[in-house]
C-alpha cells in the first residue's frame, strides 16, 4: 500500500518468498563462476560456488559447537571476509545474527551481549581504540580457565564461546581458522534437513537501533524482511549480475547488511568489502575492481570529492549507489554525478525498525529532486505525516 495524495510508490515486485541460505544456493547454481567476493587488501576472491561452499563448512562447524536454531551468534567486527561468512552460516542453520557495533566499549557491549541472550560470540582483536579481546576477558573473567565453548560467565549466563579472527591463541577462545574442518564428520542429509526446514518469516537478524535517548533496542528482523528490502534497493538501482559494488559502509549497521550485502544477494552482485572507510582505499578499489557503485553517507562522498589525489583516480566504471544517513547538500550530489560518474545514484531514507528502507528516489528522477525529498515509498510501506 502506498501513502495517499504524496506521489507514487516505487514499483511493486512479486515478494522473495526464500531463506538468506536458499537465496545464496540459487545464485551458486546459476552464477558459480561469478565473482561473490573480492577483498583489495587481502587474498580473499571467491565465486559464488566457492563462497557457497565455504559458508556450509562454517554452518557445519556451528552445528558441531552446538549452536542450533534460534540460538543467538553476535559479530563484532569490521567488515572482514569472516563476518559476511558468520551471516550467511548462522542464517543456514537458522541462528540468529547479533550485530555489534565497531565502536562499543565495555559497557555498551556487556549490555549488547546480556540483553540478547548472546550463546556465541565471534569476535575481531579490535577496532580503533577498542580491544575486544581485553573488553571480553574483563567482562567474563572465567575465559582463563575455561575450555573453547565450555564457558559458564557470571554476567553472561547465557555465552558458551566466543571464536577469535586474527588474534591468536587465548585461553578458553576458539581460533576462526580451526572451524574449517571441524565440522566435517557432519551428516551432510542432516545439514540440508536443517536447512529445509526453515522459514522465510523466521526471526534471522537482530540490529541495535539506540535512536537518540535510553538504551539500544533489540529490532528482530526476519528473512524475508532484509531480503525483500534487499531486492527493492537492487531493483532501485538496476543492479545484474554485471554490476560491483563497493562496500565501505559498515556491516553491522543496516546500510551494509540490508542495503549493500543484501542487495547484492538478490541480484547476484559482486561485493567488494573495505575492512573501514579511508578514501584512498576506496577511490583505488572503484578504479582497480571497475566497480559501477558504491554506498555512503554524504560526508564520505565530501571526503573522497576534497582529497588531493582524487583527481588521480578512474571513475569511468562508477554508474550508481546510494546517499544516504543525512541530508545531502545539491553540491556534493551534482559533484558525484559528475565527477564520479555517478549519474544514477539515489537517496534512500530508512530505519531500522522497518529492515530499513522506507522510501527511494530512483535512477531517473532529476538532481534536485533527489537532494529535496527522499523519494516515493517502497512497496507495502504507507508513510504518515
Amino acid at each position: 500500500m502506498c501513502g495517499k495524495g504524496i506521489g507514487l510508490c516505487i514499483k511493486m515486485h512479486e515478494l522473495m518468498n526464500i531463506t538468506l541460505g536458499h537465496q545464496l544456493e540459487k545464485v551458486a547454481s546459476s552464477f558459480p563462476d561469478n565473482t561473490a567476493v573480492k577483498y583489495t587488501d587481502r587474498e580473499y576472491h571467491r565465486t559464488w560456488s566457492e563462497f557457497n561452499r565455504e559458508v556450509d563448512e562454517i554452518a557445519k562447524a556451528f552445528i558441531s559447537l552446538g549452536i542450533g536454531k534460534n540460538d543467538k551468534v553476535a559479530i563484532w567486527a569490521p567488515n572482514l571476509p569472516e563476518w559476511i561468512l558468520t551471516l550467511y552460516a548462522s542464517a543456514k542453520i537458522g541462528a540468529v545474527l547479533v550485530t555489534v557495533n565497531t565502536a562499543y566499549k565495555v559497557f555498551e557491549a556487556e549490555y549488547l551481549l546480556h540483553q540478547s541472550d548472546t550463546k556465541a560470540l565471534v569476535l575481531s582483536e579490535g577496532y580503533i581504540d577498542s580491544n575486544y579481546i581485553e573488553i571480553i576477558k574483563e567482562i567474563c573473567p572465567e575465559l582463563e580457565k575455561s575450555e573453547p565453548f565450555a564457558l559458564h560467565s557470571a554476567r553472561l549466563p547465557e555465552l558458551r564461546g566466543v571464536i577469535s579472527i586474527g588474534c591468536g591463541e587465548h585461553p578458553g577462545i576458539l581460533d576462526w581458522n580451526k572451524l574449517h574442518g571441524l565440522g566435517k564428520d557432519s551428516s551432510e542429509e542432516a545439514f540440508r534437513a536443517i536447512t529445509d526446514s526453515l522459514s522465510p518469516d523466521e526471526v534471522i537478524n537482530i540490529q541495535y537501533s539506540s535512536g537518540t535517548t535510553g538504551f539500544p533496542k533489540g529490532v528482530m528482523l526476519t528473512h524475508s524482511n532484509i531480503i525483500n528490502n534487499g531486492k527493492t534497493i537492487g531493483d532501485g538501482m538496476a543492479f545484474t549480475e554485471k554490476d560491483r559494488l563497493c562496500i565501505c559502509v559498515p556491516f553491522f549497521h543496516c546500510f551494509g547488511l540490508v542495503l549493500a550485502m543484501m542487495a547484492c544477494l538478490t541480484h547476484s552482485t559482486t561485493m567488494v568489502p573495505i575492512k573501514f572507510f579511508k578514501p584512498v582505499d576506496v577511490m583505488e578499489a572503484l578504479q582497480n575492481e571497475r566497480c559501477t557503485a558504491v554506498h555512503g553517507v554524504p560526508t564520505m562522498f565530501i571526503a573522497m570529492l576534497e582529497h588531493p589525489d582524487f583527481c588521480k583516480y578512474d571513475f569511468s566504471s562508477m554508474r550508481t549507489g546510494i546517499m544516504a544517513g543525512s541530508p545531502c547538500p545539491i553540491k556534493a550530489m551534482q559533484d558525484v554525478n559528475q565527477k564520479m560518474n555517478m549519474k544514477d545514484i539515489v537517496i534512500v531514507y530508512g530505519q531500522t525498525e522497518a529492515s530499513p528502507g522506507c522510501t527511494m528516489t530512483t535512477t531517473d528522477d532529476p538532481v534536485e529532486r533527489r537532494v529535496a525529498t527522499v523519494g516515493r515509498s517502497f512497496p507495502g510501506v504507507e508513510p504518515k505525516i
